[in-house]
């Protein structure tokens, strides 16, 4: 088997399509194509069971497929320990940071690791934190910002913990209250993020153990969005309070959450067991360093 017939037919099930896969790899989709029926000859068996335009994994491909990604990870490691040699005066670290928070919690720490490591290029990636999660899990990612809590496929470092915030219109029964919780709420239209943004799995999980089934409004990636509808009197939406804090609206109260296993905590996030470049640890390192001193000028 080659690399590149591998990479062709994990790049074929992840993108969900021959044409989105062709363009990932930079490829021609008819190359991607011949590659998948070049494997599939080879393993003498069909990993695709192809249905007009879509097709879906065989159980010979589900098999295949998994141990190709786990294949592909570990030469990207392969590549990553080599490329140490030249140590940290050259090299990349690949970087995924989700964008809700990430103006907050690692612009400083980016500016700060490019003044000390200037010769290092960082490769960012941003989308939601399970769509993050799921390439250091392929191998494509060095280091990710998720929410806790993770899989146990991960390690983590902690860099921030945050209670949520309910933004309610300023004419809500609730917009003078201390606190709310999500039974206070359930009759409101709810404003979420796009799934994949890790803030919303946390919000659902806490729903479904109050056995809540809130109406969902609107999903938008922007929280600006969000924080305007609410003033539009169109729902309530839910923000972590230090980006609350910095999105003031007339006409939006602010009231703190008061729902167990809600906080918003922010995390660094790698895979179990993988290899780590040194430009990787330099930036732990880093966040380590900045994490104790924003503690102890607190």
């Amino acid at each position: 088997m080659e690399i590149r017939t591998l990479r062709a037919f994990v790049e074929v099930v992840r993108q969900g399509g021959f044409s989105n896969a062709a363009k990932a790899i930079l490829a021609t989709q008819s190359t991607v194509s011949k590659a998948v029926r070049q494997l599939e000859d080879e393993l003498g068996l069909p990993l695709l069971d192809r249905l007009g335009h879509s097709s879906r994994l065989t159980a010979a491909g589900e098999i295949v497929y998994r141990r190709a990604a786990v294949m592909l990870a570990e030469r990207e490691d392969l590549v990553s320990e080599l490329d140490e040699l030249r140590g940290l005066t050259r090299g990349v670290l690949r970087l995924g940071l989700p964008p809700l928070g990430s103006n907050i919690l690692f612009a400083p720490l980016f500016a700060l690791y490019r003044q000390r490591f200037p010769g290092i290029e960082i490769k960012l990636h941003q989308h939601g934190s399970r769509r993050l999660e799921e390439m250091v899990l392929a191998g494509e990612m060095d280091l990710a910002g998720s929410l806790l809590p993770v899989a146990p496929d991960f390690a983590w470092q902690s860099i921030h913990q945050e209670p949520i915030v309910a933004l309610l219109p300023a004419s809500h029964r609730l917009a003078g209250a201390a606190r709310v919780d999500l039974g206070d709420l359930a009759a409101d239209p709810f404003l979420l993020f796009q799934e994949g943004f890790a803030i919303d799995t946390v919000l659902q999980a806490a729903c479904e153990r109050r056995g809540l089934k809130p109406q969902v409004a609107v999903r938008s990636a922007q929280a600006d969005f969000l924080v305007e509808l609410v003033a539009a009197e169109v729902g309530v939406t839910f923000l972590p309070r230090m980006i609350a804090d910095q999105r003031p609206r007339p006409g939006v109260a602010r009231v703190l959450l008061d729902e167990p296993g809600t906080d918003w905590h922010m995390a660094l996030v790698w895979r179990k067991g993988g290899y780590l470049s040194r430009a990787a640890l330099a930036w732990l390192d880093l966040s380590r360093e900045v994490l104790a001193a924003n503690a102890a000028a607190a």
